[in-house]
Order: structure tokens, then C-alpha cells, then sequence
């Protein structure tokens, strides 16, 4: 065996979903509202002007992919840490080396650190200075929402990038470019995959390309050849080879199934509400889908006219999560019946949008003085500091402006005669608060 032979098979085993990382833009799929012709992500790595910055979003929808885009784009030095397997040493070892190189080359540093969310105070604060003098650019990538997840500190000083599930026709390119590639793909084998195949593997990968990649992989090289030496990859194969069956309805009878199991728990019948859930998992949608819209609705449609539904539906998706089919299914149906018997108020989202319409619109910052934060106020904010009035000082309630002036008589939530809500005016009744 030749040197070339050692390096087609260790090309070989590397799996799919890394031999088709994209290297370019151009190859690069989704995600089009940051990386468009005219976005700001896309300008600044062309310009090769891109600063620090975190990526977030689910798993497989090209975080890491981006950031070797950036790496093939400049001609800095690219490092890459974990931040489940990298400490202090680690970050300051990278440092030492972007300070040499930027004072002997003028070599810029770019760190890509995968997990971030899992670094914790102290490492993070071993990243700052170095990003603040700008001895390295920091590229962080998580699956975690980094505004909670992350010290405050590091995410103030990047622009954080929200990724997007991949949609079904962007998987469905990305395989069928896989199947015809030659260098890095599957172009080399004789391949034939069925339409339905390819259907059944993006739809069902929900958004992940990496489990996408990984299935159609699978299929490709564990289907016999036919008596012709080529490779034909059906329904059946792909279905195999995700571990999930072809939904029995075609794509619209699935978004009208879903839709009546929706308005079934909207409308109370807990009859249809069970019957569409039982369809729809028959034939191949992940239960827990239903699962996490049952804890929409149980706040969306039941509200505060029974807040308990809500508890009810998050304790079935974490029953569901930890027992899985079938068991799981016991206390999914039993949330199902507590929602749709629950009575019904939609006087949370109407708030909810409510209050966002003037979180836009109107945007007034002047906190009233008597709220500040008293450690960073100014000497006049502090002399109304007297002016609050700590409610259990008063038995539990005090009247008092809590609104900026431009909003202070503003009401977002006004509760109905249904369920628990009644007992909430009869509340705001007694502390004189208007109903």
C-alpha cells in the first residue's frame, strides 16, 4: 500500500457530514438572513473585517460550518478549542501564541471555541483582556441562548448571530450535492436514491444536515448492490437507516393533522385532540413535538384562566423526555385532557403583544427614579431614593408608578370571568388596581 492509498482510506473514514462541510459561502446553505448577498456577516468576512462574534442555534445547522468559512477566508491563524475539554492553560497558551504572531507577522488570531456555554466564569475571564486589546477575534458557537447561558461579560463584547433550523429543500440540496460529488462525496459509487428517500431523510432529520449526512451514509453504503452493481437506495432503506418510518399521510395531510390537533386543545375537545395525537404519532411525528405544543396552548388558550394547565404540560414533556414510547404517552395524554377540560382565557398573549407593541414603538428608558438601581444612579436620582415604597412594608401592596411616565396608565392585562381569572379581579379588586 502506497502513500496515496493511506490517505484515500483515512479520507474515507472521516464521515460524510465533515468531508461536505462547506469551505465557501457559496457552497454554504441557509441561514440567508445573515449571510445574503448585502448582510452584514457575509460583507465583513469577504472584507476579512469580521470581529468577535457567537453563533447560536440548534444542533447541525452550520455554527461550525460558518466558522471555517471565516477560517478559509482569512489569512490570520485559525485555532480551535472545546470548551468541554479546554481550561484556563489552554486559552492562555492560544493567547501567548496570537501575541507573537501579531508582533512578528501581523498575523491576526481567530479563536473558535465550540460549546461555549460551557465555560464558566473563571475561564471566561481569562478570554476578556485578550479580546478587548483584540490580541485574538473570539468566535463562539453554542446550542445554548447565550444572553443566559454565558458570562454577561464575553457576550456584550461579540455580535451574537441567531442560526436557524435548516429548512427541508436546503437538506434536500445539501444531499443530493453530497451524491454526485466526486471528491468528497458519494459521486464515486453508483448510486441511485429514490426522491421519497431523499424526502423521508430531510423531513425527519428535523434540521440537523449532520443526521441528514449520517443517514443517507448509512443507507448508501449498507444497501446491496442489485444484480446490475448498482446502488438503489428506497423509502425502506432510508427509513433504516434514520430509525424512524415514513409518515403514513402525505406533507399537507401532516400540517392538517397537526393544525386540528391544535385547535382541537383551542376548542376543547379532548376526543379529537387525542385521536389527532395518536394519528399523527402512528405515523412517524416525534411525540415530543406534540408534547412541547401542548405547553404552548396550555399558556397560550388556558392562560391565567387555570395557570395550572401549564404546569401540567411541562410536567408531561419532562415525563415524556425521561420515560420515552410508550409509557411516555400515559401522562402526554393526561396533560391533553387537563388542557382541552381547562377553561379557556387568551389574556397572556393579548398582554404579551401588547406590551411588545410599545417595547417597539414607544421605547421609553426613563426608568421612575424611585426603581433605580441605587449603586449607579445619579445624585439626583438618589435623593428621590425615599420615594419607593417597599410593598411589605405596606402588607404586600402598595400603590405606586411603576410604568415610565409615558406609560404609566397603560394596561396590559385585563383578566375575564373564566376560571382562576375571576378570583385575579377579585384580587385586583381589593388592592384597588383597575379590572
Amino acid at each position: 500500500m502506497d502513500l496515496f492509498d493511506l490517505v484515500s482510506n483515512a479520507s474515507a473514514n472521516v464521515p460524510l457530514a465533515e468531508r461536505m462541510r462547506a469551505k465557501t459561502l457559496s457552497e454554504f446553505l441557509g441561514q440567508e438572513h445573515i449571510v445574503s448577498e448585502t448582510g452584514l456577516l457575509r460583507r465583513a468576512i469577504k472584507l476579512d473585517r469580521l470581529g468577535s462574534c457567537i453563533f447560536w442555534g440548534p444542533p447541525g445547522c452550520g455554527k461550525t460550518t460558518l466558522a471555517n468559512v471565516i477560517a478559509n477566508g482569512t489569512d490570520g491563524n485559525f485555532v480551535k478549542l472545546n470548551a468541554v475539554n479546554s481550561g484556563v492553560a489552554d486559552v492562555k497558551k492560544v493567547i501567548d501564541e496570537a501575541q507573537t504572531n501579531a508582533k512578528l507577522y501581523g498575523k491576526k488570531t481567530y479563536l473558535l471555541l465550540d460549546e461555549c456555554h460551557r465555560f464558566n466564569k473563571t475561564q471566561s475571564d481569562s478570554l476578556l483582556p485578550a479580546i478587548e486589546r483584540g490580541d485574538i477575534i473570539f468566535i463562539g458557537s453554542t446550542t445554548e441562548n447565550p444572553f443566559a447561558s454565558m458570562t454577561p461579560a464575553i457576550v456584550s463584547r461579540c455580535r451574537v448571530f441567531e442560526l436557524k433550523r435548516l429548512s427541508i429543500d436546503n437538506i434536500k440540496t445539501a444531499l443530493k450535492r453530497a451524491t454526485v460529488d466526486k471528491e468528497r462525496g458519494l459521486g464515486n459509487y453508483d448510486l441511485t436514491i429514490d426522491e421519497e428517500a431523499f424526502d423521508h431523510i430531510a423531513k425527519t432529520s428535523a434540521g440537523d444536515l449532520r443526521v441528514a449526512f449520517n443517514a443517507l451514509e448509512l443507507a448508501a453504503l449498507t444497501t446491496a448492490p442489485q444484480k446490475d452493481g448498482k446502488i438503489r437506495v428506497t423509502l425502506k432503506d432510508a427509513e433504516e437507516s434514520i430509525q424512524q418510518k415514513a409518515l403514513s399521510y402525505d406533507e399537507n395531510l401532516y400540517y392538517d393533522m397537526l393544525s386540528a390537533f391544535c385547535k382541537s386543545l383551542r376548542g376543547s375537545d379532548a376526543n379529537a385532540a387525542l385521536y389527532y395525537m395518536q394519528r399523527l404519532i402512528k405515523g412517524g411525528c416525534d411525540p415530543l413535538l406534540l408534547a412541547r405544543r401542548l405547553v404552548v396552548h396550555s399558556a397560550e388558550d388556558v392562560g391565567m384562566a387555570d395557570p395550572n394547565a401549564l404546569v401540567v404540560a411541562t410536567s408531561a414533556l419532562t415525563a415524556f423526555q425521561n420515560l420515552g414510547l410508550p409509557e411516555g404517552l400515559i401522562p402526554l395524554s393526561e396533560a391533553v385532557i387537563y388542557v382541552c377540560e381547562a377553561e379557556k382565557s387568551n389574556t397572556v398573549v393579548e398582554a404579551m403583544y401588547s406590551a411588545e407593541q410599545d417595547a417597539v414603538n414607544v421605547k421609553d428608558d426613563n426608568v421612575p427614579a424611585h426603581l433605580k438601581n441605587y449603586e449607579f444612579a445619579s445624585k439626583e436620582d438618589k435623593k428621590q431614593k425615599g420615594l419607593y415604597k417597599y410593598p411589605h412594608d405596606f402588607g404586600g401592596y402598595v400603590e405606586q408608578q411603576y410604568l415610565p411616565d409615558s406609560l404609566k396608565d397603560k394596561v396590559y392585562y385585563t383578566p375575564k370571568d373564566n376560571g382562576y381569572e375571576k378570583t385575579v379581579k377579585e384580587i385586583r379588586k381589593k388592592k384597588g388596581k383597575k379590572v
